[in-house]
């Protein structure tokens, strides 16, 4: 179109100097038979094509619309800060860690993404910021046949769990599913595990003591003759336990950490009839078992149309699975318990067992490479487990 209009201008311009031409050649007669002489036999032509350059530049539109772009697989955005709703695709697997590349979108540190078109569920939580719009993820879950360029969605948001009186009674892990083969959990309340901890102000000062009620049995003989049997509530006398305060069960492997944790629980439901959460951070399934089968057959945890009335939710990362659910199903745990405080206002009873495999979990994933991760990691869970005013919450780990 552009071209039409530059050869109509030229045409129109020489069209003038014609007929200035011919205005001179009038005044002088002797010019005007020499033009005639060299008259071109395709002026006629000329005039053809400037009349065809003006009626075709006159007919076409002034403006075109831009061509529609095709979204492909980015997804649709629905948060600019968040890019909630955008797509990436995997562009390196290294075990645990997966990289993956957004094109727009970018989700901030701690969001959960979904890998989508995969055999199983599988969330990657947000590590670091890599740059040229690649983040660095750690899977909670097995990286088994995932690819390169698999689309991964951008929930916008971090793990989120469910929680409330549904967990009473079952088990789930660090993403909030169901792994007791009873169906998936029904409630309306969902929590990210990732939130600020309670202000200090918030936190009372009232001391008191948590009377556990264990006791244990010391036989002893006097000169073979009678023996002397007493019972002494052991953890009370000489381990005092401070209500909405944390402690911490240091030992080897096979001393009973886990047991004198199952105690603890069964005698805290029945005494203060408060809820008790186990997180398992690197568990045994034989342990976790176990565990199972001892609160069902001590009441702490009832089957069936009794399971509301349970008193204890159970939330497990065992030692099989990746390093990044053993690092972040403590928080789980932790969100859990939290809800039953807050919105509750009940006395919970939190178990961590153990901290020392939440540790390893840590190492492991690769949370050593960040300069917020290289020192106390322990720090992010203590920091929530604060009482809050007119509510308490105790923890124990082991």
């Amino acid at each position: 179109m552009a071209s039409r209009r530059l050869l109509s201008s030229l045409l129109r311009s020489t069209s003038r100097r014609s007929l200035s031409k011919s205005t001179l050649s009038n005044s002088h007669p002797k010019l005007s038979t020499s033009s005639t002489r060299r008259a071109s036999p395709y002026g006629y032509l000329l005039n053809r094509a400037a009349d065809y350059a003006t009626s075709a530049a006159a007919a076409s539109p002034s403006s075109q619309p831009p061509p529609a772009k095709s979204e492909g697989t980015k997804g649709k955005i629905i948060d600019e800060f968040t890019g909630k709703g955008s797509i990436g695709h995997v562009c390196q697997v290294i075990g645990a860690v997966v990289d993956v590349k957004f094109d727009e979108g970018l989700p901030p540190i701690l969001t959960a993404l979904e890998v989508q078109g995969h055999s199983i569920r599988l969330v990657l939580e947000v590590a670091q910021h890599l740059g040229e719009s690649v983040v660095r993820t750690i899977a909670m879950d097995g990286t088994e046949g995932l690819v390169r360029g698999q689309p991964v969605l951008n929930t916008g948001s971090p793990i989120t769990v469910p929680v409330g009186r549904a967990t009473l009674g079952r088990i789930i892990n660090v993403i909030g599913e169901a792994i007791d083969e009873k169906g998936d959990l029904k409630t309306e309340h969902y929590l990210p595990i990732h939130r600020e901890a309670p202000a200090f102000v918030e936190q009372a000062t009232e001391q008191q003591i948590l009377v556990t009620g264990i006791k244990s049995k010391l036989d002893a003989s006097i000169w073979n003759l009678c023996s002397l049997i007493s019972s002494l509530q052991v953890v009370d006398l000489l381990a005092p336990y401070q209500r909405g305060g944390k402690i911490g069960l240091f030992g080897g492997a096979g001393v009973g950490k886990t047991v004198l944790i199952m105690e603890l629980i069964n005698n805290v439901a029945k005494a203060h009839g408060g809820f008790s959460v186990f997180a398992g951070v690197g568990e045994r399934t034989r342990e976790g078992n176990d565990l199972y089968r001892e609160m069902i057959e001590s009441g702490v945890i009832k089957l069936g149309d009794q399971q509301s009335e349970s008193k204890c939710a159970l939330v497990y990362g065992q030692m099989n699975e990746p390093p990044g659910a053993r690092a972040r199903v403590g928080l789980t745990g932790l969100t859990v318990a939290e809800h039953f405080r807050d919105a509750e206002g009940q006395d919970v009873l939190l178990f961590i067992d153990n901290i020392f495999r939440f540790t390893q979990g840590v190492l492991d994933g690769k949370y050593d490479d960040l300069p917020e991760q290289s020192f106390y990691m322990v720090g992010g869970i203590e920091e929530v487990i604060a009482k809050a005013e007119k509510i308490s919450k105790e923890s124990a780990t082991a």
